[in-house]
């Protein structure tokens, strides 16, 4: 009776270790990121891309014509 009462105890303690240790990013984490990441771009795209065009087409304009 004594050995497996120390061994469900032993049990239950590496459990309890396994579900309070925090190591590393869980995949909810990195999806998270991910989507930040996203949206950053998708920001960044709608604030610069009319601006980007424009300076764009006018080094375009610029250029020799190859033919």
């Amino acid at each position: 009776m004594t050995s497996l009462m120390v061994s469900m105890m032993a049990y239950v303690t590496g459990l309890k270790h396994r579900l309070a240790s925090e190591k590393g990013a869980t995949a909810v984490e990195y999806g998270l990121m991910v989507a930040l990441i996203a949206v950053a771009v998708i920001v960044a795209v709608t604030l610069l891309g009319t601006n980007l065009s424009t300076l764009f087409d006018g080094v375009a304009k610029k250029l020799p014509k190859v033919s």
